[in-house]
């Protein structure tokens, strides 16, 4: 249960102004109740004689960090923003663009618009649960849940309950698929829903296996649904584990990468086509729906080879080891701004700053115009990682180099960490959409192995 405020103490009754004892709840002489009185405010600097506010102790670790603030300097307390409500910047720190005024443009025969109208923004249900912003409860505090009882992001105290509710505080729990972190071997993947999306729309899938000679192979898709269909985060969850595990049941049976990818994705496509199958009874409540669909982009690493293929507007970034060396984006979107650059109508430039930029041109859904996986294959010669993503990242790190500036140096050893990191690269440009990335390293190809 919620504890009280502890009282503040008083000396005399605020009444009468009789003497009062230590632990009184009512004055004797007049019966005035002491537990209105209000709590003492919280401290404030001291003003020296000459008006001048001394200055703040030196922070531990030589961190400068701001001063707070808690009122606006005349006696009216500062506004509490939630951090959806802040203005975020891109990567390259200027201020992200306001949503346009403008309806968007009605979309052409082909292209489908993967950024519908929606609020604003969605508050977060509890406090984001990977920032440990208060004390974890006493193991014995009478509020503490039972070992392996499922503990409370808001009170840290409260025990969840079956309705996804704290019995402490009441506050509903985050989504399972709100914040997701997997590693499979060598293989990591963060996925998060962001700071103004109200649900997670992204999955993947991540793992291991091994070539009929033994030799180890690593598994990374990353779907993002189109928020304009009906049912996008189903969509792209039955995507990612059937590209999945097409994979890892065809690398150990001998069939080539790059031929495994290109099936992986017919069979992401088929399972994305079946949910437009299911009975009425199965789907949103709406008259008039269209087809779930997402985007996709996998990658699969060997001893020397890399494979990558897509459909949508996620991407493939290779960053080596040796950060001297040029990172490279290994897929083209497919995109209306791609489309754009690609007939030099626009600069990219151009291309992605008008409001049609989004716009897909191929995806997975019933509804597809025509389903074009696109593969292709590489031979690093140098070791590094393969950051496979959504433009939930991308947008706050649109080139190679930026990408290779935002991730760790030590991704390659730290994939999990790593991931974490360029995650956060995102919520901290703005987190306007859902973010998802998986990093694969690339081992040192063997001494004396040739190079394509």
């Amino acid at each position: 249960m919620s504890q009280m405020p502890q009282q503040a103490a008083v000396s005399k009754c605020p009444s009468c102004e009789e003497p009062l004892e230590s632990g009184d709840r009512f004055c004797g002489a007049c019966g005035y109740d002491l537990s209105a009185v209000p709590p003492r405010p919280d401290d404030h600097p001291a003003v020296a004689a000459g008006g001048a506010v001394p200055a703040p102790a030196p922070a531990p670790d030589g961190v400068d960090w701001p001063a707070a603030r808690d009122s606006d300097g005349q006696g009216r307390p500062v506004p509490v923003h939630a951090a959806a409500e802040l203005p975020g910047t891109d990567s390259g720190g200027s201020p992200l663009p306001p949503p346009p005024a403008a309806p968007p443009v009605p979309p052409s025969p082909g292209v489908r618009f993967d950024r519908p109208g929606e609020p604003e923004e969605y508050p977060l249900q509890a406090p984001d649960p990977r920032l440990d912003t208060a004390a974890a409860p006493r193991p014995d505090s009478p509020a503490a849940p039972a070992p392996g009882a499922k503990v409370c992001v808001a009170c840290r105290a409260g025990r969840v309950d079956d309705d996804g509710y704290c019995e402490n505080c009441g506050h509903a729990q985050p989504r399972e698929r709100d914040h997701m972190e997997q590693e499979s071997g060598p293989v990591a993947a963060v996925s998060d829903r962001g700071l103004r999306h109200h649900r997670n729309e992204d999955a993947f899938s991540v793992g291991c296996t091994a070539l009929p000679d033994g030799a180890p192979a690593s598994v990374a898709i990353v779907c993002d649904g189109v928020s304009s269909a009906t049912r996008p985060d189903d969509a792209s969850l039955a995507a990612s584990r059937a590209a999945g595990e097409s994979l890892l049941t065809a690398l150990p049976r001998g069939t080539h990468p790059q031929q495994a990818m290109h099936d992986a994705i017919l069979a992401a496509s088929h399972a994305v086509n079946a949910l437009a199958d299911e009975p009425a009874t199965a789907r949103e409540q709406g008259p008039h729906q269209n087809a779930p669909a997402c985007t996709l982009v996998g990658a699969v690493v060997t001893a020397g080879l890399l494979v990558v293929g897509w459909v949508g507007d996620s991407r493939v970034y290779w960053v080596p080891a040796d950060r001297a060396t040029p990172p490279a984006r290994l897929t083209e979107d497919d995109s209306w701004a791609a489309q754009m650059v690609a007939a030099g109508l626009m600069s990219e430039a151009e291309a992605y700053a008008d409001d049609r930029a989004h716009a897909i041109t191929g995806w997975l859904g019933a509804d597809a115009y025509e389903l074009e996986p696109h593969t292709a294959s590489f031979k690093p010669d140098r070791p590094g990682v393969v950051v496979v993503c959504t433009d939930g990242l991308w947008n706050y790190a649109e080139s190679a180099e930026e990408m290779a500036d935002a991730m760790p140096l030590d991704a390659a050893v730290r994939p999990l960490h790593g991931a974490r990191v360029l995650v956060g690269h995102a919520l901290d440009g703005g987190g306007h959409d859902n973010v998802t990335v998986a990093l694969v390293p690339f081992p040192a190809v063997p001494q004396g192995a040739g190079s394509a």
